[in-house]
């Protein structure tokens, strides 16, 4: 069986984009970058975005497009014989899963306030009552599951068209469309009264607020942004690497996604902080964020309706991008691994995802009881953290070691991989950094992430 490849270039930057545009892009960037000190976070995490998140997604690619497979089989195709570097790749397809049981879920509350709000559900809601409404989503099982399984049928229902005319077609039109959405959002809220306070406030660099937060901190909360927004480690990356040519070096693809990533997460924020300091509303972080707090204030502004819908349907985008890139990967390993169709591998991680998401769902009412991390948290929380904070480092360093290291795939094939083609280039004098002081950093991300739970 031929493996498929990506119809066009655009459609490679566009879905590996896609898959790092997620909702963190917005329900967290803009907070964190507010708090850290606008302008002078955002130069930090430039900063970390160049020398962590750009070489790690350039290994993954690598790994991807030398092997032409998905994640369990491309270790195996690539790795020196008796190593296990392919046993990473099962606890990445487990990240994979794990990911979407949450996600689809997630992704479902964005579709039904997007019906919300183009239905009018919002206008004359006060405060109290807004928050009410995302209350009472939370309680019911039976609207969630409902939404969580229209989410995995469509996106399974996507995939199962094919590579190229359902992936490939479907995450190009909505890529596009999610981001004139953000222009036209962006531009909106720049016009509203006090809006530039709330531009200053997010981009102009305010070193008193960094040092009131403390050096330190402001690096961590830069350092794990820069890294986790690229999505790397679970072999979602790898997955599109495998579907393209040898045309373009991998670095000059990395770069033209973390400049996508990055222009939305940016992009998010003048869409949000504007709008906040207008209606004099704190912005905070999380699905508080997006559900109580910016139907507040579309509530009360003129042409509100339209601009919640218009937000919400961007935020389903935003959502679905990755869910679509997540599902192919996984779509991909079956049937690399037990020689199946693109249809029943669709038919079969249907049933098996929605079945593995329930928890989630329940997990806000029927499972309340059960608080992984004490008061407040719940399974959300709990698959979160397996999947954030020690799948995603644990991947990048296994990714990392692979390529630098003789008992790996070594630096020498890692380098010549990654520098075929047109465009900048890795430098070779980068192997002392890539081999010794990258993986500390990443090695730090993950213990900070495990420290800071408990």
């Amino acid at each position: 069986m031929e493996r498929e490849k990506l119809g066009s270039r655009l459609g490679f930057i566009l879905l590996s984009a896609g898959c790092a545009i997620g909702i963190g892009n917005v329900w967290r960037f803009p907070y964190v970058a507010g708090r850290y000190g606008g302008g002078a976070f955002v130069l930090i995490y430039l900063f970390f975005l160049v020398i962590m998140g750009i070489p790690v997604m350039t290994m993954e690619f690598a790994v991807g497009r030398a092997s032409k497979k998905s994640i369990i089989k491309s270790f195996q195709q690539l790795e020196k014989p008796g190593t296990k570097w392919h046993l990473y790749g099962y606890i990445g397809m487990a990240g994979n899963y794990c990911l979407m049981m949450f996600y689809t879920t997630v992704a479902g509350w964005m579709l039904y306030y997007f019906y919300l709000m183009l239905s009018g559900r919002f206008v004359g809601a006060d405060a109290a009552a807004v928050g009410q409404i995302f209350g009472d989503m939370l309680v019911k099982p039976g609207v969630m599951a409902a939404l969580m399984i229209l989410v995995v049928a469509v996106g399974f229902g996507i995939c199962s068209a094919g590579l190229q005319s359902g992936v490939e077609r479907i995450t190009k039109g909505m890529m596009v469309a999610l981001l004139g959405i953000m222009v036209l959002l962006a531009i909106h809220s720049l016009t509203m009264e006090n809006g530039a306070e709330g531009i200053a406030f997010y981009l102009k660099p305010d070193f008193g607020r960094m040092m009131e937060v403390g050096i330190g901190e402001t690096m961590v909360g830069a350092m794990n942004q820069a890294f986790f927004t690229l999505s790397l480690g679970i072999g979602a990356m790898a997955i599109f690497g495998s579907y393209i040519g040898k045309e373009h070096t991998l670095l000059k693809e990395s770069v033209n996604i973390a400049v996508l990533d990055t222009f939305v997460a940016i992009m998010a924020g003048l869409i949000i902080f504007p709008a906040c300091f207008s209606f004099g509303i704190n912005p905070d972080s999380g699905p508080s964020l997006i559900f109580v707090t910016l139907p507040n204030v579309f509530n009360s502004m003129a042409g509100g309706r339209i601009w919640g819908a218009l937000f919400f349907i961007f935020m389903s985008f935003a959502a679905f991008s990755t869910v679509l890139a997540v599902f192919e990967n996984i779509i991909s390993c079956n049937m690399d691994m037990w020689k199946v169709s693109r249809k029943k591998a669709c038919l079969i991680n249907m049933f098996l995802v929605a079945a593995l998401s329930l928890p989630c769902v329940l997990g806000f009412n029927l499972w309340a009881g059960f608080t992984p991390f004490g008061e407040g948290s719940n399974v959300l929380d709990l698959e979160d953290f397996f999947v954030s904070n020690l799948v995603l480092p644990i991947g990048s360093f296994v990714y990392l070691l692979f390529c630098v290291t003789k008992k790996g795939w070594g630096f020498e094939s890692y380098l010549e991989e990654a520098n075929t083609g047109k465009g900048i280039k890795m430098a070779k004098a980068l192997k002392v950094y890539l081999k010794y002081i990258l993986p500390v950093l990443i090695l730090f991300i993950l213990f900070q992430g495990i420290i800071d739970k408990f």
